[in-house]
């Protein structure tokens, strides 16, 4: 619970025939005074009902201390403060006119890119991309964008409680706010710092998409000033400053990709897989974010799989199973989860912590798949349909890289612990719908179970030292 002043909860309620103090508030002596004298409290009430009606406001104030969490690519949110945003009376009078002259479309616009938080539509761009981006900087890309708008959302909010700016809206009373009141301050815009990274990153890693996201930023900060919760000056100061981080983060992790040139050789021994194309055979030499290498948790080698394919082949598919194996084939089920849990926690209303959650799946996606191709192409374990030819996987495509471990199990083993520490009442389902997703490779034929197994140990382990290091970020800390 964090607290306003010295009053741990909003605990006063106030009838138009008396007054009730809660036990908690017992003892403060303006509580003790006001209770000697109800008759006197009645002529007041309308005095009281506007002081703890601010009391409330300010109760209800976003993560006003976001702006000490530790950072991860940049020395501090305190580090790119902005300097105080200059007092434009023009600018209300600017906002006014955007509200005057909004129609349906733009009525939608505002509706859209307020859904979620933040960095909601840019993530959700960003792994159509890198899902599809058979180059090695896909993982980078994602990573980085999520981590990027954490670090500047951090940032922001070191400004936002620096300054304290009213929103438009309430300064001026002819401006309606046409969305949910945002309970921070106005300057800088967090839909704008989000938007400055997202340009920035997508731009970098897909330079054919730069007019694309740079429009649809421009989409996104009209947007929030005609919904009259910032000023064109608080987009413009949130834009920039995202780019800035953005572009310094870039420069940060421009080594973070194994840069050396496959040689194009594979194991000839019996018993390993082959390939006509070997999917990213260096990627397990990236730098890794939390992990020391890729390869601090590397599994033992294989075993033989003459007892995983007799039980693989012993196996009867039944429609339940096939349809598991293709959900996980074919859906992105852990963010597609993540944003679900995100809504129903109402966290796409507290941006800093969204922004959170964000970054630490993003790294944990970078780390796990680190780590899982290190493991691969060490020892370029096979896929069933090679070890037994006439095997007839129930998934019609076997993934261009070896087998052991699971990929899909690795990466559902770090999101189940990930997701367990986010929404902790949940963890049951989050391991659960790991384990089914390291089954459904099983089910599909495309993977022995010892693969998923080791996988699955693998991606528990990033997962926990994961979050040992997030635990000390500050965001846990009650005040």
């Amino acid at each position: 619970m964090q607290r306003v002043g010295i009053i741990d909860q909003f605990r006063l309620l106030v009838y138009c025939y008396g007054l009730f103090i809660d036990v908690h508030l017992k003892g403060f002596w303006e509580m003790d005074s006001i209770a000697q004298n109800t008759l006197f409290m009645q002529r007041k009430l309308p005095i009281l009902a506007a002081v703890f009606l601010l009391a409330a406001q300010l109760y209800a104030q976003v993560e006003p201390t976001a702006g000490v969490w530790k950072t991860w690519f940049i020395p501090s949110g305190q580090s790119y403060r902005l300097p105080a945003p200059r007092v434009n009376k023009d600018e209300l009078a600017q906002v006014l006119a955007q509200q005057q002259k909004l129609d349906a479309a733009g009525r939608q616009q505002i509706m859209y890119w307020n859904a979620g938080a933040p960095g909601y539509h840019w993530q959700h761009l960003m792994g159509k991309l890198w899902m599809n981006d058979a180059g090695n900087n896909g993982a980078l890309a994602n990573m980085l964008l999520s981590v990027a708008i954490y670090d500047a959302t951090i940032a922001a909010w070191d400004t936002k409680y620096t300054y304290n700016r009213p929103r438009p809206h309430v300064a001026d009373k002819r401006i309606k706010a046409l969305i949910v009141n945002p309970a921070s301050p106005s300057y800088p815009c967090e839909h704008s710092v989000a938007a400055g990274v997202a340009v920035t990153i997508i731009s970098h890693f897909y330079p054919t998409l730069a007019d694309s996201v740079e429009r649809m930023a421009q989409r996104v900060m009209a947007s929030r000033v005609a919904a009259g919760v910032v000023y064109p000056s608080d987009t413009k100061a949130g834009f920039d400053l995202g780019k800035k981080i953005a572009e310094k983060e870039i420069e940060h992790t421009k080594d973070f990709s194994n840069k050396k040139v496959w040689d194009g050789k594979m194991p000839t021994e019996a018993g390993l897989w082959k390939g006509t194309y070997a999917s990213l055979p260096l990627a397990g030499l990236n730098k890794t974010v939390v992990l020391e290498s890729g390869s601090q948790y590397r599994p033992g080698p294989p075993p033989d799989f003459a007892k995983d394919m007799e039980e693989l082949k012993k196996y009867k598919p039944t429609f339940g199973s096939v349809a598991n194996a293709f959900h996980f084939a074919s859906e992105s089920v852990w963010e597609d989860l993540l944003e679900k849990k995100i809504f129903e926690y109402n966290l796409h209303l507290n941006p800093p912590r969204a922004a959170r959650i964000y970054a630490i799946a993003g790294i944990g996606i970078y780390d796990g798949f680190t780590a899982c191709w290190d493991a691969k192409y060490t020892y370029w374990g096979t896929r069933p349909d090679q070890y037994d030819t006439t095997f007839q996987p129930v998934l019609i495509h076997t993934p261009p890289f070896p087998g052991y471990p699971s990929g899909h199990a690795a990466i559902g083993g770090v999101m189940g612990e990930l997701y367990a520490y986010f929404f902790p009442a949940e963890s049951a389902l989050f391991r659960q719908t790991a384990k089914d997703g390291a089954e459904s490779r099983f089910q599909g034929g495309i993977h022995f179970r010892t693969d998923n197994e080791v996988g699955l140990e693998l991606g528990k382990k990033v997962g926990t030292a994961i979050i040992n290091r997030v635990k000390g970020d500050g965001a846990d800390v009650q005040y």
